[in-house]
Protein backbone atom coordinates (compact mmCIF):
# COMPACT_ATOMS: atom_id res chain seq x y z
CA UNK A 1 0.00 0.00 0.00
CA UNK A 2 2.33 2.42 -1.35
CA UNK A 3 0.49 5.37 -2.05
CA UNK A 4 -1.09 5.27 1.59
CA UNK A 5 1.09 7.70 3.80
CA UNK A 6 0.12 8.45 7.77
CA UNK A 7 1.92 11.15 9.76
CA UNK A 8 1.41 12.52 13.08
CA UNK A 9 3.10 15.51 14.37
CA UNK A 10 3.11 16.80 17.96
CA UNK A 11 4.05 19.70 18.87
CA UNK A 12 4.32 21.06 23.27
CA UNK A 13 5.59 24.38 23.91
CA UNK A 14 5.67 25.82 27.53
CA UNK A 15 5.18 29.48 27.49
CA UNK A 16 7.05 31.44 30.22
CA UNK A 17 6.20 34.40 31.91
CA UNK A 18 7.38 36.77 29.22
CA UNK A 19 4.89 35.47 26.75
CA UNK A 20 1.76 36.76 29.10
CA UNK A 21 -0.66 38.63 26.77
CA UNK A 22 1.86 38.87 23.64
CA UNK A 23 1.60 36.93 20.49
CA UNK A 24 3.96 34.08 19.81
CA UNK A 25 4.07 33.19 16.00
CA UNK A 26 5.26 29.91 15.75
CA UNK A 27 5.71 27.64 12.49
CA UNK A 28 4.19 24.54 13.77
CA UNK A 29 4.78 22.02 10.56
CA UNK A 30 4.33 21.15 6.99
CA UNK A 31 2.26 17.90 6.28
CA UNK A 32 3.49 16.30 2.92
CA UNK A 33 0.26 14.94 1.16
CA UNK A 34 0.31 10.98 -0.50
CA UNK A 35 -0.82 12.49 -3.95
CA UNK A 36 0.16 15.88 -4.62
CA UNK A 37 -1.66 17.25 -7.43
CA UNK A 38 -4.90 15.31 -6.50
CA UNK A 39 -7.90 17.17 -4.51
CA UNK A 40 -7.33 17.39 -0.94
CA UNK A 41 -9.53 17.37 2.37
CA UNK A 42 -8.68 19.70 5.40
CA UNK A 43 -10.23 19.31 8.75
CA UNK A 44 -9.66 22.08 11.92
CA UNK A 45 -11.91 22.83 14.95
CA UNK A 46 -11.07 24.25 17.70
CA UNK A 47 -12.12 25.88 20.73
CA UNK A 48 -10.81 29.20 21.19
CA UNK A 49 -8.88 31.74 17.96
CA UNK A 50 -9.63 32.51 14.39
CA UNK A 51 -8.50 30.16 11.64
CA UNK A 52 -7.21 31.30 8.02
CA UNK A 53 -6.70 28.93 5.38
CA UNK A 54 -5.32 30.19 1.86
CA UNK A 55 -4.71 28.62 -1.19
CA UNK A 56 -0.89 28.78 -2.60
CA UNK A 57 1.02 27.19 -5.29
CA UNK A 58 2.71 24.54 -3.48
CA UNK A 59 1.89 20.59 -2.76
CA UNK A 60 2.09 20.31 0.94
CA UNK A 61 -0.30 21.73 3.97
CA UNK A 62 1.99 24.68 6.15
CA UNK A 63 0.38 25.37 9.06
CA UNK A 64 1.17 27.94 11.51
CA UNK A 65 0.22 29.46 14.49
CA UNK A 66 -0.40 32.16 17.01
CA UNK A 67 -0.38 32.01 20.66
CA UNK A 68 -1.77 34.40 22.92
CA UNK A 69 -2.91 33.67 27.04
CA UNK A 70 -4.71 35.77 29.02
CA UNK A 71 -3.25 39.00 30.48
CA UNK A 72 -4.76 38.60 33.69
CA UNK A 73 -3.25 35.29 33.99
CA UNK A 74 0.30 37.51 34.55
CA UNK A 75 -0.61 38.61 38.04
CA UNK A 76 -2.49 35.31 39.20
CA UNK A 77 -0.85 33.98 42.62
CA UNK A 78 -1.47 30.50 44.68
CA UNK A 79 -0.57 30.45 47.99
CA UNK A 80 1.62 33.43 48.03
CA UNK A 81 3.35 32.20 45.34
CA UNK A 82 3.32 34.08 41.81
CA UNK A 83 2.26 32.16 38.85
CA UNK A 84 5.59 31.92 35.96
CA UNK A 85 3.87 29.86 33.55
CA UNK A 86 0.79 27.12 32.30
CA UNK A 87 0.15 24.48 30.38
CA UNK A 88 1.96 23.70 27.31
CA UNK A 89 0.63 24.01 23.74
CA UNK A 90 0.02 20.76 22.34
CA UNK A 91 -1.45 20.33 18.86
CA UNK A 92 -1.46 17.43 16.41
CA UNK A 93 -1.66 17.34 12.56
CA UNK A 94 -2.18 13.67 10.96
CA UNK A 95 -2.13 13.01 7.18
CA UNK A 96 -3.47 9.79 5.68
CA UNK A 97 -4.80 9.92 1.78
CA UNK A 98 -4.77 13.52 1.23
CA UNK A 99 -6.71 13.72 4.07
CA UNK A 100 -5.26 16.07 7.12
CA UNK A 101 -7.34 16.36 10.39
CA UNK A 102 -5.37 19.23 12.79
CA UNK A 103 -6.42 18.79 16.87
CA UNK A 104 -5.81 21.58 18.89
CA UNK A 105 -5.79 20.64 23.16
CA UNK A 106 -5.14 23.81 24.17
CA UNK A 107 -8.85 24.70 25.43
CA UNK A 108 -7.03 27.74 27.50
CA UNK A 109 -5.15 29.79 25.16
CA UNK A 110 -6.39 31.52 21.95
CA UNK A 111 -5.04 29.79 19.17
CA UNK A 112 -4.87 31.37 15.64
CA UNK A 113 -4.21 29.09 12.72
CA UNK A 114 -2.40 30.40 9.25
CA UNK A 115 -3.00 27.38 7.09
CA UNK A 116 -2.02 27.31 3.17
CA UNK A 117 -3.26 24.22 0.91
CA UNK A 118 -2.92 23.40 -2.32
CA UNK A 119 -5.82 25.40 -3.65
CA UNK A 120 -7.90 22.51 -4.81
CA UNK A 121 -8.79 21.12 -1.26
CA UNK A 122 -12.44 20.96 0.42
CA UNK A 123 -12.28 22.06 4.05
CA UNK A 124 -14.21 21.51 7.46
CA UNK A 125 -13.66 24.82 9.80
CA UNK A 126 -15.24 25.17 13.48
CA UNK A 127 -14.14 27.58 16.03
CA UNK A 128 -16.77 29.20 18.81
CA UNK A 129 -14.88 31.64 20.61
CA UNK A 130 -12.11 34.60 20.06
CA UNK A 131 -11.63 34.00 16.08
CA UNK A 132 -13.00 34.64 13.04
CA UNK A 133 -12.76 32.19 10.17
CA UNK A 134 -10.99 33.26 6.80
CA UNK A 135 -10.67 31.43 3.82
CA UNK A 136 -8.89 32.82 0.24
CA UNK A 137 -8.91 31.14 -3.02
CA UNK A 138 -9.52 28.04 -2.16
CA UNK A 139 -11.89 25.34 -4.68
CA UNK A 140 -13.94 22.45 -3.17
CA UNK A 141 -16.80 21.76 -1.06
CA UNK A 142 -16.30 23.88 2.27
CA UNK A 143 -18.30 23.59 5.76
CA UNK A 144 -17.71 26.49 7.71
CA UNK A 145 -18.81 26.76 11.61
CA UNK A 146 -18.62 29.72 13.92
CA UNK A 147 -20.24 30.90 17.21
CA UNK A 148 -18.96 34.17 18.22
CA UNK A 149 -16.77 35.54 15.00
CA UNK A 150 -17.35 36.58 11.49
CA UNK A 151 -17.18 34.12 8.46
CA UNK A 152 -15.84 35.31 5.38
CA UNK A 153 -15.02 33.50 2.41
CA UNK A 154 -13.02 35.41 -0.61
CA UNK A 155 -12.54 34.52 -4.14
CA UNK A 156 -13.72 30.68 -3.54
CA UNK A 157 -15.40 27.98 -6.13
CA UNK A 158 -16.91 25.30 -5.63
CA UNK A 159 -20.18 24.76 -3.00
CA UNK A 160 -20.40 26.29 0.99
CA UNK A 161 -22.19 25.79 3.66
CA UNK A 162 -21.64 28.17 6.14
CA UNK A 163 -23.63 29.24 9.68
CA UNK A 164 -21.99 31.53 12.40
CA UNK A 165 -24.54 32.74 15.64
CA UNK A 166 -22.85 35.95 16.65
CA UNK A 167 -20.98 37.64 13.46
CA UNK A 168 -20.97 38.09 9.91
CA UNK A 169 -21.43 35.90 7.34
CA UNK A 170 -18.94 37.52 3.97
CA UNK A 171 -19.16 34.67 0.67
CA UNK A 172 -17.42 35.53 -2.63
CA UNK A 173 -17.16 33.18 -5.22
CA UNK A 174 -14.79 32.77 -8.40
CA UNK A 175 -17.12 29.74 -9.33
CA UNK A 176 -20.19 27.42 -9.12
CA UNK A 177 -19.04 23.91 -9.64
CA UNK A 178 -22.20 21.28 -9.76
CA UNK A 179 -25.52 21.07 -8.45
CA UNK A 180 -24.89 21.02 -5.00
CA UNK A 181 -27.32 22.78 -2.61
CA UNK A 182 -25.91 25.66 0.12
CA UNK A 183 -26.59 27.48 2.90
CA UNK A 184 -25.79 30.61 4.32
CA UNK A 185 -26.80 31.40 7.62
CA UNK A 186 -26.26 33.95 10.73
CA UNK A 187 -28.15 35.20 14.12
CA UNK A 188 -26.81 38.32 14.65
CA UNK A 189 -25.09 39.36 11.65
CA UNK A 190 -25.85 40.36 8.16
CA UNK A 191 -25.08 37.51 5.17
CA UNK A 192 -23.94 38.80 2.23
CA UNK A 193 -23.10 36.51 -0.71
CA UNK A 194 -21.49 37.07 -4.29
CA UNK A 195 -22.04 35.05 -6.90
CA UNK A 196 -21.25 35.14 -10.51
CA UNK A 197 -23.42 36.82 -12.83
CA UNK A 198 -24.12 33.07 -14.21
CA UNK A 199 -25.11 31.28 -11.66
CA UNK A 200 -28.21 29.18 -11.70
CA UNK A 201 -30.20 28.85 -8.21
CA UNK A 202 -33.36 28.54 -6.47
CA UNK A 203 -33.51 31.17 -4.02
CA UNK A 204 -34.65 30.43 0.07
CA UNK A 205 -34.40 33.49 1.96
CA UNK A 206 -35.78 34.69 5.56
CA UNK A 207 -34.44 37.50 8.23
CA UNK A 208 -36.81 38.09 11.28
CA UNK A 209 -35.36 41.37 11.84
CA UNK A 210 -33.67 42.77 8.39
CA UNK A 211 -34.71 43.23 4.96
CA UNK A 212 -33.73 41.03 1.96
CA UNK A 213 -31.90 42.57 -1.05
CA UNK A 214 -30.03 41.83 -4.50
CA UNK A 215 -29.11 42.95 -8.00
CA UNK A 216 -30.05 39.71 -9.46
CA UNK A 217 -33.65 40.01 -12.02
CA UNK A 218 -34.96 37.61 -9.67
CA UNK A 219 -38.06 35.82 -10.34
CA UNK A 220 -40.06 35.92 -7.19
CA UNK A 221 -42.39 33.44 -6.42
CA UNK A 222 -45.74 33.93 -4.09
CA UNK A 223 -44.89 34.50 -0.55
CA UNK A 224 -46.75 32.19 0.98
CA UNK A 225 -46.09 30.68 4.75
CA UNK A 226 -45.22 26.73 4.92
CA UNK A 227 -47.03 24.91 7.58
CA UNK A 228 -45.12 22.24 8.97
CA UNK A 229 -47.27 19.94 11.06
CA UNK A 230 -46.03 17.76 13.40
CA UNK A 231 -47.50 14.97 15.61
CA UNK A 232 -45.58 12.49 17.80
CA UNK A 233 -46.07 11.31 21.89
CA UNK A 234 -50.21 12.21 21.59
CA UNK A 235 -49.26 16.11 20.86
CA UNK A 236 -50.42 17.79 17.52
CA UNK A 237 -47.84 20.81 16.68
CA UNK A 238 -48.10 23.46 13.77
CA UNK A 239 -45.38 26.05 12.85
CA UNK A 240 -45.91 28.49 10.03
CA UNK A 241 -42.75 30.13 8.82
CA UNK A 242 -42.60 32.69 5.90
CA UNK A 243 -40.07 32.34 3.23
CA UNK A 244 -39.15 34.97 0.31
CA UNK A 245 -38.54 32.53 -2.42
CA UNK A 246 -37.35 33.06 -6.31
CA UNK A 247 -35.04 31.71 -8.87
CA UNK A 248 -32.06 33.16 -10.44
CA UNK A 249 -31.30 32.40 -14.42
CA UNK A 250 -34.47 30.00 -14.74
CA UNK A 251 -33.28 28.12 -11.42
CA UNK A 252 -31.28 25.51 -10.15
CA UNK A 253 -29.59 24.47 -7.03
CA UNK A 254 -31.41 25.69 -3.85
CA UNK A 255 -29.41 28.19 -2.53
CA UNK A 256 -30.87 29.55 1.54
CA UNK A 257 -30.04 32.45 3.10
CA UNK A 258 -31.20 32.77 6.96
CA UNK A 259 -30.51 35.22 9.61
CA UNK A 260 -32.71 36.62 12.61
CA UNK A 261 -31.13 39.76 13.25
CA UNK A 262 -29.54 41.34 10.19
CA UNK A 263 -29.83 41.86 6.63
CA UNK A 264 -29.36 39.77 3.33
CA UNK A 265 -27.85 40.93 0.25
CA UNK A 266 -27.39 38.83 -2.80
CA UNK A 267 -25.08 39.93 -5.04
CA UNK A 268 -23.74 39.36 -8.80
CA UNK A 269 -20.20 39.91 -10.25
Amino acid sequence: MKNIKLMAVVLFVYLANGLYGQENNIDLFTIPLSDPGSEGFLEVEQLKGSITVSAYEGKEVIVKVSVVEDEEKSTKTKSGLKRIGGSGLNISGEEKNNVVKIENEAWNKKTDFDIKVPANFSLKLGTVNRGDIHVKGVSGALEISNVNGDITLENVSGSVITDTTNGEVNVSFNRIDGDANMAFSSFNGDVEVTFPSSVKANVKAKSEMGDIYTDFDMVISDNKPEMDKNQSSGKYKVKIEQWVRGTINGGGPEMLFKTFNGDILIKSK
